[in-house]
């Protein structure tokens, strides 16, 4: 597989305006689609993460991660934790061969995205991973305003909380990006909003269904 990671033990510092916008949509539409197991999942929290360092302007995908606690029975299986899970497992494996000190490290090169500010647990999880960049959608404000069970602990102030770690610190911490692709996703559990992209309502329920699987 061809190498997806700088070689320097350390990258150069990544600014907020060396992304463009655009970009991060792109990723954040990505968390919206391809990490999860289909358009209109119940739970549809996905993350996606991104090497930006290997001189690609797209950047570089590592590996996804979707909310499995219904598939799994593990309540603390979200998004963020899974694509960790993920990326961990895949860098010690035959694709990477990288030593656990050598997955460990990788983390400070690579940015999630995630379509849902991360819960505190989830925060602490990018925390501790020291990952170089956390970059989200929708609000854990606007989750709980669309009927969403939340923490009500904001990501930044969990990640923002640490005491003797400055060198995890992420270097971008960027909220609300893709917000209304986002939103959508999150907007007809419990609100009544419009199905996303790709999904419709079935007849006489109220869950959105993919297209081809749904009653028309």
């Amino acid at each position: 597989m061809d190498a997806v990671f700088t070689s320097t033990p350390n990258p150069p510092k990544c600014h907020n305006n060396t992304i463009p916008l655009s970009v991060r949509e792109y990723w954040i539409h990505q968390a919206n689609t391809l990490a999860l197991s289909h358009p209109c999942p119940f739970a549809a929290f996905g993350s996606i993460i991104v090497n930006h360092t290997t001189g690609n302007p797209q950047g570089t995908l590592i590996c996804t991660g979707a909310n499995q606690n219904s598939r799994t029975g593990n309540p603390t299986l979200h998004g963020e934790m899974a694509a960790i899970s993920n990326c961990s497992s895949l860098f010690v494996s035959s694709a990477y061969n990288m030593t656990p000190a050598e997955s460990l490290a990788a983390f400070k090169q690579l940015t999630l995205y995630t379509n849902a500010e991360s819960c505190p647990m989830c925060a602490a999880a990018v925390r501790w991973a020291g990952l170089r960049e956390y970059i989200y959608g929708v609000s854990i404000k606007e989750l709980i305003e669309l009927g969403w069970g939340q923490l009500d602990i904001g990501s930044e102030e969990v990640i923002g909380s640490g005491v003797g770690m400055r060198d995890k610190d992420p270097e971008v911490v960027l909220g609300g990006v893709g917000r209304e692709e986002s939103k959508r996703q999150f907007g007809w559990q419990c609100a009544g909003g419009e199905c996303p992209a790709g999904c419709e309502r079935g007849e006489g329920i109220g869950d959105c269904l993919p297209v081809e699987r749904g009653v028309v």
